[in-house]
């Protein structure tokens, strides 16, 4: 590579470093959209035969708690603990 290539060379990477900071942002804080054609109803359609609660458990923040799952220890714990 000859000398004079470098200063080309280094404004393309600056450029290049510049657009991928620039759009690894890209994007909106917010919550998620909901699916097209969801209702905003509290009425939830369930398929026949399936139990549904009268209520969901709730959190302290108001928010639908999760149900309790079975802990089902992976190879990574390890390190994350």
């Amino acid at each position: 590579m000859r000398q004079s290539d470098r200063p080309i060379l280094h404004l393309a990477l600056i450029g290049v470093l510049a657009a991928s900071i620039g759009l690894s942002a890209c994007g909106r804080k917010g919550p998620l959209d909901p699916p097209p054609g969801a209702s905003f109803t509290d009425e939830q359609a369930t398929p026949a035969g399936v139990k549904t609660r009268d209520k969901p458990i709730m959190g302290p923040d108001g928010k639908p708690l999760a149900p309790a799952g079975v802990n089902k220890p992976i190879p990574l714990d390890v390190l994350l603990n």
